[in-house]
């Protein structure tokens, strides 16, 4: 049976969210002339980020998530694919930068990989909580 999604708030997703959005602002500032770091690496955690922005708000199993996370990513390619082809271009450069403005499909496989780190992730934290012993009653 599938639990529904609730809402509700995670603070330690906030702060996982604050922080890789601090991480995704220095790699777009700081790390312009990086390339593909900047470009790959800033692509796949943005679905990370995503996914941490959704856990904040939403009580929902991780393969939800994740998917909307990713679905996000990929929702944001075909928009700058369909805006190259009707010649349309966003004139904030801000959110010029933030969206971009190319359609490629390495950024499909960086926000693949983005969704394959969070379950990585989340796999690592349910064995460790799993491994961890648990206080008995006295």
């Amino acid at each position: 049976m599938i639990r529904a999604m609730r809402w509700r708030f995670d603070p330690l997703s906030l702060v996982w969210a604050v922080a890789l959005f601090v991480l995704l602002v220095l790699l777009a500032t700081v790390g312009a002339r990086w390339g593909w770091l900047r470009s790959f690496f800033g692509d796949v955690l943005a679905v990370v980020w995503v996914y941490f922005v959704f856990k904040t708000a939403i009580g929902a199993r991780v393969m939800p998530l994740a998917l909307a996370a990713l679905g996000v990513g990929c929702a944001v390619e075909l928009g700058q694919y369909l805006a190259s082809a009707w010649h349309l271009r966003i004139p904030n450069r801000a959110l010029r930068i933030v969206l971009g403005s190319t359609a490629d499909w390495w950024d499909v496989l960086a926000y693949t990989i983005g969704f394959a780190a969070v379950l990585a992730l989340e796999g690592l934290r349910g064995r460790f909580r799993a491994a961890r012993p648990r206080a008995s009653a006295p």
